[in-house]
């Protein structure tokens, strides 16, 4: 659960991106055009020689990529029949590369909504098992984290990697380790979730998010497993109000 992931995404990208080997570049530009469905599921891929004239690599660095990918669950390699995208089924998104490299194609409205929900069944709970279980150094964690969100009242990207520490912190809090698993997980969606509308915009908005915020951490220090899941829902539920507005509200002005 510790550790700072990267989240990318087509806005983001540059301040996260890494250099990344032959290998690395192939399995990536490949599982996002399965991800984004521009090589659908049942698709046969394009013939070796046509992959490496793309990519400009050597047969072994493909043929490891095309492994990687297989090994992922993306596709299915068969003698005589050749190598095609398997059923979206087949694909683990609780697998910490392939979160990150749905995240990197961008986060549309299907995914922001999957998120959500998988948010409002675990996070709760884990405020509420915080509420039960939290030590001194956990109050400190997320103390210091709200504090940091407190300051950070400026710079989007600060103000995201401290809410991503607090809501961390209160998954460690729960002494579940799958549920810090979990946490750890998601961690790079939540990060790129946190930016996509920064509450750092609006003086109001980021006093409003720091205060319903402040509330989850005052439930668990108060013991109050009710209260802290209640005020964890609604921090969940306002902040995917507030992008999915702001993402109508963009498609809006697009079409215009």
């Amino acid at each position: 659960m510790t550790g700072k992931t990267a989240a990318v995404n087509s806005r983001a990208a540059p301040r996260l991106r890494q250099v990344l080997s032959a290998h690395g570049q192939i399995v990536r530009a490949l599982a996002g055009e399965i991800l984004s469905g521009q090589i659908p599921p049942g698709e046969k891929l394009p013939l070796e020689a046509d992959l490496l004239a793309r990519f400009g690599v050597s047969r072994t660095a493909l043929r490891e990529a095309l492994k990687t990918l297989a090994a992922k669950g993306f596709l299915s390699v068969k003698t005589k029949v050749g190598t095609r995208v398997t059923d979206p089924v087949h694909w683990n998104y609780f697998d910490k590369e392939v979160l990150a490299w749905r995240v990197v194609g961008g986060m549309d409205a299907d995914f922001r909504r999957h998120l959500a929900e998988v948010r409002r069944a675990v996070e709760p709970a884990a405020a509420q098992l915080a509420a039960q279980y939290r030590t001194a150094a956990d109050i400190t964690a997320m103390r210091e984290a709200l504090e940091t969100m407190r300051r950070e009242n400026r710079s989007e990207q600060g103000f995201a990697q401290a809410d991503l520490a607090l809501h961390l912190a209160i998954g460690a809090a729960s002494q579940n380790p799958m549920m810090r698993s979990l946490a750890s997980v998601i961690e790079t969606a939540l990060l790129e979730a946190f930016t996509l509308s920064p509450p750092t915009r609006n003086e109001g908005l980021h006093r409003e998010t720091v205060e319903a915020h402040a509330r989850i951490v005052d439930c668990i220090v108060a013991s109050d497993g009710p209260g802290a899941a209640r005020a964890m829902l609604a921090v969940i539920e306002a902040g995917y109000t507030r992008v999915e507005a702001e993402k109508g509200a963009e498609g809006g002005r697009r079409r215009r």
